[in-house]
């Protein structure tokens, strides 16, 4: 089997959940379906459990997969801003049923959420 074949999605599932899979993506981008707009500071304040080499790198991806917008601001101090692109925003209907599903999960096995809020 050759290297280009391992890399290439196998069916439309495949392909989706190499865009959105992970421990953080889906959480970007619900963030910033809630709050349209975010700089790296405050994706970072929301999401506690990651390190900022894991932030940079997950924005680096979905950047480059088309579902982040990265508007940098030339001025002192630098100045960038995250944004759903067209493309993500048709992904929040999903990744909404999804957190539902997982809060309904969650209660019940009685585990306490440690966001009480419909932001995460």
């Amino acid at each position: 089997m050759n290297k280009k074949s391992i890399n290439e999605p196998i069916c439309a599932v495949d392909y989706a959940f190499r865009r959105i899979g992970g421990k953080y993506k889906g959480r970007i981008l619900w963030y910033l379906s809630t709050y349209k707009v975010l700089r790296f500071g405050e994706l970072r304040k929301y999401i506690k459990d990651i390190t900022t080499k894991m932030l940079t790198q997950t924005l680096r991806e979905l950047e480059n997969d088309g579902l982040v917008n990265r508007k940098v601001y030339h001025e002192v101090p630098p100045k960038v801003e995250y944004s759903l692109t067209d493309s993500s925003k048709e992904l929040i209907p999903f990744i909404n049923y999804l957190r539902e599903w997982g809060q309904s999960q969650m209660e019940k096995e009685n585990i306490p959420m440690l966001v009480h809020h419909d932001i995460c």
